[in-house]
């Protein structure tokens, strides 16, 4: 079997599993929803890199030494439907940013397997608006208990919390003049002028 090592030599309107995301070796990075392949963008500019590095740094800081865990991209979070665990059987695999995860049970060697209990996307222009509402989806189905998009193009950032229905409800946007504390870890408080900060 010929090794795969770029996009070109797969079928883009096909639905892969994990267990052949794992044979490849591509160049690009990807994601998999739902098993259809997502190109990631580009390498992100330093601002979008800067803000990941300020987002990380107060949950690193509040997490260490407890049993939670922060994790930046990229690193694979596997999510399987219900009772679907094996490597053939989960069709979506993503990179978020920034990423918690409370449950150890949940970490292997290839990353996470399982909703984090947070997760932070932060955008930039090579992010489309079905991508968005892909991922959105996903993290809904998934059970993560929070999600954070942050739009560096306008200094907000939006929260999500999953309610007892399954479903998120959404935040006022929050913006440089704000702090936030995650509504599952209501101690931590980050100032977002210093995560917008140059």
């Amino acid at each position: 079997m010929m090794e795969i090592t770029s996009l070109d030599q797969l079928d883009l309107t096909r639905q892969y599993s994990y267990a052949d995301y794992v044979k490849w070796r591509l160049r690009e990075r990807i994601e998999l929803i739902q098993g259809y392949i997502r190109k990631m963008s580009p390498a992100p500019n330093r601002r979008h890199q800067r803000i990941v590095g300020n987002l990380y740094l107060p949950f690193g800081n509040y997490f260490r030494g407890q049993p939670c865990q922060v994790f930046v991209a990229p690193f694979d979070v596997r999510l399987p439907r219900r009772d679907k665990q094996t490597n053939e059987e989960i069709y979506t695999v993503v990179q978020p940013y920034v990423c918690v995860i409370c449950d150890r049970s949940k970490l292997d060697e290839a990353g996470c397997i399982g909703a984090p209990d947070l997760v932070i996307e932060v955008l930039s222009k090579g992010n489309t608006k079905k991508e968005m509402r892909e991922k959105f989806d996903a993290y809904e189905e998934a059970g993560v208990r929070e999600y954070w998009i942050v739009q560096p193009e306008y200094d907000n950032l939006l929260v999500y919390t999953l309610a007892e229905n399954g479903r998120y409800t959404g935040q006022h946007p929050y913006t440089t003049d704000d702090s936030i504390s995650p509504t599952i870890f209501p101690e931590l408080s980050i100032n977002l002028e210093e995560i917008f900060a140059e």
